[in-house]
C-alpha cells in the first residue's frame, strides 16, 4: 500500500517527531510503499521511504502552521496515495494522530494555570488558527482519528463532541533497546563526563519540548529555593525561549540545559530519577521510556501513560499534586541517608517489567493498529 504520513519536521528531537521517525521505518519494514511530506529535513533519509517537500513559510509560526495546514494536503494529492496518515494540523487526512490532545483542552488548561499571560491565549492569532483547523481536522476533515490514550479519546470527545467510534486508541511504542538500564554504566558514565556531572552525583532528568506546558517551572522552583541541594537538574528538549532559560540559570551549575538531542536515550542513561510535572499531557511517552531505562518517574495527576502502566510498574511511579512542598518531598524520598539513591525497584526489574508485561508498546504492533484502523471507504 501507497502511504503517505505528513509532519512539518523529518527529524529525532522531539517526542512526535521520534514517533513519526520509527512509524514510517515500521511500516517500510512491513512492506508498504512510504512517502513522507514535510517542510523540512533535518536527518537523513532512511533506505526505501520517499521524501516530498511541502512549501510553505518558516517564520512566523502562524504562516508556518497555516501554509502547512493547506499546503501538505495539496501535495499529497498529487501522489496519488492511498491512505494519508498525519501527525500535524492538516485541513484533510485519512488518519490523524492526535499526539498531544486537543487543542481546545489544552488553551483551557494553560488559561487556570497562566495568571496574567491567561488572556494571551484567548487572543493569539497562532492559538486562534490552531484551534480553527483543529475543528475542522476532529469533526470533519478525517475519516478516523487516533489518540495516544483513553485520557485523550475523552478529550477529544468531550471538546467537540464527535462519535466515540471515530476515535481509536494506538499507544506509542518504546524501543527496549535504546531505554534499557544496561546502558547506565558505559553510556551514563560518558555522557557523564561530557556534561561534567560528576560520577557520583544525584540527577534528575526532564524531557520535553515547549517548556511551559510540560511544567518546567514547577522543578526550577525547587532549584532557585535550594530546596534539593547537591542535585542536577538536566533539560533536555526545546523551547521558544531556550535561550532565555539557559541565560537566567547561567550561573547556577546544577541546572544543565542540554538544548533538543536525537540521541535522547543516552540521557536518560545518565539520570536517577525522571521527573514530569506537565500542565497538560496527553500521554507522556517519556514515562515509558524512563521505566524502559529502569528509572523511578516522578509525576503529576492527568497524565495519560498511568492508562497502561499497572501492577508492579506501578511501584516505579509517585504521581503526586502540584505544589512545591509535595515535589521536595516526593525528591527526597528516592534519596538515603548515605547519599545515594533509593528506588523502588531495581533498574532491571523496572526494563524488565514493561518489556514483559506491556507487549502493547511494541513499535511493530503500533504500525499494523495504524493500518487496520481505518474504516472502510463509503
Amino acid at each position: 500500500m501507497k502511504v503517505a504520513l505528513a509532519h512539518k519536521r523529518f527529524d529525532l528531537r522531539g517526542g512526535t517527531e521520534r514517533v513519526f521517525f520509527r512509524t514510517a521505518t515500521g511500516l517500510r519494514d512491513r512492506g508498504h510503499d512510504v512517502h513522507l511530506f514535510c517542510q523540512k529535513f533535518c536527518i537523513p533519509l532512511p533506505a526505501g521511504i520517499t521524501p516530498h517537500r511541502v512549501p510553505g513559510v518558516s517564520r512566523p509560526r502562524t504562516g508556518r502552521l497555516l501554509s502547512f495546514g493547506i499546503f501538505a494536503p495539496l501535495t499529497i494529492s498529487r501522489a496519488d496515495c492511498d491512505v494519508v496518515l498525519s501527525f500535524d494540523r492538516l485541513i484533510k487526512q485519512d488518519l490523524f494522530r492526535s499526539g498531544g490532545g486537543p487543542h481546545k483542552t489544552f488553551i483551557e488548561k494553560m488559561q487556570r494555570n497562566g495568571g496574567w499571560k491567561s488572556l494571551w491565549y484567548r487572543v493569539s492569532p497562532y492559538h486562534r488558527l490552531a484551534l480553527s483547523i483543529e475543528r475542522r481536522q476532529i469533526t470533519s476533515g478525517s475519516r478516523r482519528i487516533v489518540a495516544v490514550c483513553e485520557q485523550s479519546k475523552r478529550e477529544m470527545i468531550q471538546a467537540y463532541g464527535i462519535p466515540e467510534k471515530k476515535i481509536v486508541v494506538i499507544l506509542n511504542g518504546v524501543d527496549h533497546e535504546k531505554f534499557n538500564p544496561s546502558r547506565r554504566h558505559d553510556v551514563g558514565q560518558r555522557m557523564r563526563r561530557e556534561l561534567g556531572i560528576q560520577s557520583n552525583a544525584r540527577v534528575v532528568l526532564f524531557v520535553g519540548t515547549g517548556f511551559r506546558r510540560k511544567g518546567l517551572d514547577r522543578l526550577l522552583r525547587l532549584w532557585r529555593a535550594g530546596a534539593i541541594p547537591n542535585t542536577y537538574l538536566l533539560v533536555v528538549g526545546g523551547d521558544a525561549r531556550l535561550a532565555a532559560y539557559r541565560s537566567a540559570w547561567h550561573a547556577n551549575p546544577y541546572v544543565i540545559f542540554a538544548g533538543p538531542k536525537p540521541n535522547v536515550e543516552d540521557y536518560y542513561a545518565v539520570a536517577d530519577v525522571l521527573a514530569l510535572p506537565s500542565i497538560q499531557e496527553a500521554f507522556g511517552n517519556v514515562v515509558l521510556e524512563g521505566l524502559a531505562a529502569g528509572l523511578p518517574v516522578i509525576t503529576v495527576p492527568g497524565v495519560g501513560a498511568f492508562d497502561k502502566v499497572a501492577g508492579d510498574l506501578r511501584i516505579g511511579l509517585l504521581e503526586i499534586p502540584t505544589t512545591q512542598p509535595n515535589w521536595n518531598i516526593s525528591f527526597r524520598c528516592f534519596w538515603n541517608l548515605n547519599g545515594g539513591v533509593r528506588f523502588p525497584m531495581p533498574h532491571a526489574g523496572l526494563q524488565n517489567n514493561i518489556a514483559g508485561r506491556h507487549t502493547s508498546t511494541n513499535w511493530k504492533k503500533r504500525c499494523s493498529a495504524y493500518m487496520n484502523s481505518l474504516p472502510p471507504q463509503a
